[in-house]
């Protein structure tokens, strides 16, 4: 399918794309194939329960299914039941006049310090100081749960649990209300999507309480890694076996912690356990929630149909700010998930920092990587350098399991391709099969991205240039040899931010009017707290325990956007959820700390809008942004309206029974920080966009607001009027009309599809930005 597509030009594969979405979502669920029960999640019309049951769970399993089927009732942030059915029953059930929706359960998942002072924090003064370091905003973590002992979790010297808070600390394996504290102020724990499996008897599907807790105890270290990056306390003297020594501290460090453990080990995270985590955080009472869950097949579901985007609306319409990862499916195109406009989306860049390694061949050449072993090094000893793959079999270029023969590796190191298998567990192959390190090469795909791995034997990771370098030196060369040399961590680096190669990419597949991702943060190489369940690879061998570990993924990325968050609900408690994603991206930088425009990683150019979104968070200015971009629920119902949306689809996710305006809405003028104009590639003359947007100041009362344009675009013209803007006492929000004007004939657009500006408000002290796209696309 992904050869296909990068043969089809991009406008005629968001057709194609539209298309398979809508005729998807009408076949998703009861296409009549086998007859194995699984779970399914019904979207219920809360208002036509009768009144004769006393509560809905009554009035479920008196009139659509057993009490020993069903696993979640949800009725917060979505109103239905999830339940263990045949594709039969659940056809017979969806029939029903009650019911709005049925979709089948599926597996999400993970996408998986110094960061917040690379975001512009500084200690007593700025966004820190004024929100008190998001004292008394509480944070909730969709992950793997929480190893609660670490130090980044500690409670000392913070004041009493917020009154409001409503959530409980739940007991388990290995945990209990003990392991919660004034920090880490409520866990829960979410299987019974997971272990529904496919059975109505009991779990067909248990948890593997072997390598898991059957409790919110993380058995993984994802979830005490992103919680800890949003939120963690300061612990000093932290490494990773003596990388990126130093303090390690969340982005809040005084916001409380809610951890809600969605996700196992090894299996992934169900929609239905989601769905009710969604459920409970909001009725306990979180402000923030933050989720690196995504769908990992590549393909976004239609928003009626997605779980996430269905839990993320209850939540945001209530006050309660969304951050997500975008997906680490980058570089290709059109790879962001997590696409609602209510939320929150993160991609991935570099920070400053980093752990190179330096490979040197027996001719001298030396090549730069990273590498984060910290085992005993090989002491600049030269050994023999074998590539595997010269046999021409895709398994032994990937140092699969059990396809190196021990005679051709023992001693040396080896040349394995990235991909297909993790990382770190080429290396234990190799180490397996008698090598002595290993040289991990990109493919073309990643480019010269590379991400540091706690090996475990001496290894380096590099870029798919050198390693083509290296390949042809050991096709040419009698006795190629090689050694490795660790150079630790370095600060300083330049250039930073660089967007990671691996950070997944717009356009929107969904709605491409709407730019997503919305953001990038710090997602590579972040230092953060770790389970003592697992070793720093996460491999069943590794028996290596450490209290923090680094990794990269828009997992990091996320948390660091929840934390941010926190800091801003706390210096703004009435701000909603869009105006603290305004805020964020109108004051994004879109330039490293050359000043030059930020890279892509993949590719060496600069990178755009459709891989940062508006820019590189920047707390340093997000805490005064000026002007906001406010958006209410009626906004947001508007947007579905004008994607073509009918009311009882649009009830499936706001949960009560919605009207469309007579005159259709346009989803273009859903009140966003960017703007998106799409040009019909048929079209063969001047062709116009027309955007309304309204701001409202946050900032001095008597302010005047001048706008500017960067565009150099060839044959679009850019106009905004009212081109001043004029706040007062009286006077708090102001609307203005951007005019997109194109000449299609002549329009030349970029390998990704697309042209870029911006428009950017300042009264001489804030500068409140929004990135311009021009693209052209075929019309349905």
């Amino acid at each position: 399918m992904g050869e296909i597509l990068n043969s089809i030009p991009l406008p005629l594969v968001f057709s194609i794309f539209f298309l398979f979405f809508f005729s998807l979502s009408s076949t998703h669920v009861l296409s009549a194939e086998n007859e194995l029960p699984k779970t399914f999640i019904f979207r219920v019309n809360s208002y036509s329960k009768p009144s004769i049951f006393p509560t809905h769970y009554h009035w479920y399993t008196a009139e659509f299914t057993e009490q020993t089927h069903i696993l979640h009732v949800y009725d917060t942030v979505f109103h239905g039941f999830s339940a263990v059915l045949t594709r039969q029953q659940a056809a017979s059930v969806g029939n029903h006049p009650s019911i709005l929706a049925v979709f089948e359960d599926r597996r999400r998942q993970l996408h998986t310090t110094r960061s917040p002072q690379f975001l512009g924090l500084r200690n007593q003064r700025g966004l820190w100081s004024e929100s008190d370091y998001g004292s008394d905003v509480i944070v909730g973590v969709f992950d793997t749960g929480i190893w609660p002992e670490r130090r980044s979790f500690s409670d000392v010297n913070l004041g009493p649990i917020p009154r409001r808070w409503k959530g409980i600390c739940e007991s388990g394996e290995k945990f209990s209300p003990r392991n919660c504290n004034k920090k880490l102020i409520g866990a829960r724990f979410f299987s019974k999507g997971h272990e529904a499996g496919s059975g109505f008897s009991g779990p067909l599907n248990p948890i593997n309480e072997t390598v898991e807790f059957r409790s919110p105890r993380d058995a993984d270290g994802h979830g005490t890694h992103t919680a800890s990056t949003a939120a963690g306390r300061y612990a000093f003297q932290a490494n990773m076996s003596g990388y990126a020594s130093g303090i390690a501290k969340g982005v809040a460090p005084k916001a409380r912690l809610a951890v809600y453990k969605v996700c196992w080990k090894n299996s992934g995270c169900f929609d239905s356990d989601i769905l009710a985590a969604f459920d409970a955080a909001v009725n306990d009472g979180v402000d923030v929630i933050s989720i690196s869950i995504g769908g990992g097949d590549g393909i976004a579901s239609p928003y009626y149909l997605d779980p996430i985007a269905i839990g993320s609306y209850g939540a945001v319409s209530r006050g309660v700010f969304v951050s997500s990862s975008a997906g680490n499916d980058g570089p290709s195109g059109m790879s962001v998930t997590n696409l609602a406009p209510w939320l929150t989306t993160v991609g991935a860049g570099t920070i400053d920092r980093d752990f190179p390694a330096q490979i040197t061949l027996g001719d001298g050449r030396k090549f730069s990587g990273v590498s984060l072993y910290s085992g005993a090094a090989l002491q600049g000893k030269m050994y023999q350098l074998v590539y595997p793959g010269k046999s021409g079999i895709l398994g032994d270029s990937l140092c699969m399991e059990n396809s190196l023969d021990p005679k051709q590796i023992t001693g040396k190191i080896v040349v394995c391709d990235r991909g297909s298998s993790p990382r770190v567990a080429k290396g234990l192959v190799v180490k397996k099969a008698g090598g002595v390190g290993m040289i991990l090469a990109n493919g073309i795909s990643n480019g010269e991205g590379l991400v540091g791995d706690a090996h475990l034997l001496p290894a380096c990771a590099i870029g798919s240039n050198e390693g083509d370098i290296i390949k042809a030196y050991i096709s040419s060369s009698a006795n190629p040899t090689a050694t490795i040399d660790f150079k630790g961590t370095i600060l300083g680096i330049k250039p930073a931010p660089v967007l990671a190669s691996f950070s997944a990419r717009g356009p929107n597949g969904l709605n491409p009017q709407l730019l997503k991702p919305d953001l990038i943060a710090p997602g590579v190489n972040i230092l953060a707290a770790w389970s003592d369940a697992v070793g720093p690879t996460g491999l069943d061998s590794d028996t290596r325990r450490t209290e923090f570990n680094i990794l990269s993924g828009t997992s990091m990325a996320a948390p660091h956007v929840s934390g941010a968050a926190a800091l801003l609900k706390s210096a703004h408690p009435d701000w909603s959820p869009a105006a603290v994603r305004s805020a964020m991206m109108t004051t994004a930088s879109v330039l490293d700390n050359r000043n030059l425009p930020m890279l892509d990683e993949a590719t060496g150019n600069n990178s755009t809008p459709y891989d940062f979104g508006s820019g590189h968070l920047n707390l340093g200015n997000a805490m005064d942004p000026g002007l906001i971009y406010d958006i209410t629920n009626t906004d947001y119902v508007n947007f579905l309206c004008a994607i073509g949306y009918e009311p009882k689809v649009i009830q499936v996710i706001t949960r009560v029974p919605e009207n469309c305006p007579a005159k259709k809405p346009l989803p273009e003028n859903l009140n966003y920080p960017s703007f998106v104009a799409m040009f019909p590639v048929a079209s063969r003359k001047l062709a116009s966009k027309m955007f309304i947007r309204t701001v409202t100041n946050v900032g001095a009362v008597n302010s005047v607001y001048h706008v500017s344009v960067e565009s150099q675009i060839k044959g679009v013209t850019v106009t905004v009027k009212p081109s001043r803007l004029v706040f007062s006492e009286a006077v708090k929000k102001r609307s203005y009309v951007v005019t997109v004007t194109a000449d299609t004939r002549n329009l030349k657009l970029d390998p990704s599809g697309a042209v870029f500006g911006s428009l950017s408000w300042t009264d001489g002290k804030h500068v409140v930005r929004s990135p311009i796209v021009v693209t052209q696309i075929e019309p349905l």
